[in-house]
This record gives C-alpha cells, sequence and structure tokens, in this order.
C-alpha cells in the first residue's frame, strides 16, 4: 500500500498502541475516542494500519475483534504470528511471546492462523 499519512487520526492511535502491550477492542477504542473521532474514522485507521503492518488483529473469546501493535510485520505480510491469552477474571489480552509451529497440511497452503488461549493471568491468579 505504501507510507501511510500520520495524520492526527493515525497519530493518536498509534500512540494508543505505544503504551502498552496488551490489546485493545475495537469497541473500547470506538468509546475512548468517541469525543476526538467518530466511529467510521476510528475503523478505517485501524484498517490502514493493519494494512500498513504496524498493528495486527484478532477476535477474542467473545467475538469481539481485537488490535495489537506489531512487531516485525511490513505492510501486506504479519510475520509475527503468536498467539494470544485472554484473563477469564480481568479479560485483558495479551500476546505471548511463545514460539508456535503452523502446522503443513498436505494439499493445503496456510494463509493465516490464530491460537487464542483463555485462563487466569498472573495478577488475578494472585489476588
Amino acid at each position: 500500500m505504501g507510507i501511510i499519512r500520520k495524520t492526527k487520526a493515525v497519530k493518536k492511535l498509534l500512540s494508543l498502541f505505544e503504551e502498552g502491550v496488551s490489546a485493545i477492542s475495537a469497541v473500547d477504542l470506538v468509546a475512548q475516542l468517541n469525543t476526538e473521532m467518530n466511529k467510521t474514522t476510528v475503523y478505517r485507521v485501524l484498517d490502514r494500519l493493519e494494512d500498513e503492518g504496524l498493528i495486527h488483529s484478532f477476535v477474542g473469546k467473545d467475538g469481539l475483534k481485537w488490535y495489537a501493535k506489531c512487531n516485525s510485520c511490513s505492510s501486506g505480510h504479519h510475520n509475527d504470528i503468536h498467539p494470544h491469552f485472554q484473563c477469564t477474571v480481568c479479560s485483558k489480552i495479551t500476546c505471548l511471546s511463545v514460539d508456535i509451529t503452523i502446522p503443513t497440511i498436505e494439499n493445503h497452503t496456510i494463509e493465516t492462523a490464530a491460537v487464542f488461549l483463555t485462563g487466569t493471568c498472573s495478577n488475578c491468579y494472585a489476588s
């Protein structure tokens, strides 16, 4: 796609992903940014950032779409395939730095894969 323009909306959304390791749901982003941009703008910018390889998306246990910062992706190619973990107590979702191996299947080409784990995070487990 090319180099993304650093508009005010793009800068604002990128800054939210720079703040932490946790994923952010699309619904939370729209609610958090409702005084600065409308829902359509939020989704349009999220799509652009994902197309540029700056963020990636996945579906959580509740069926909501979540977004997190990419580490080494590029435009059109996400190469940081990793599992995501959602705490069933606090609902926080994190990207896990665990190597996973996607199996090869005869007569099939795998284009994407998603590994989503649920359980109790260390903060909630200690409580």
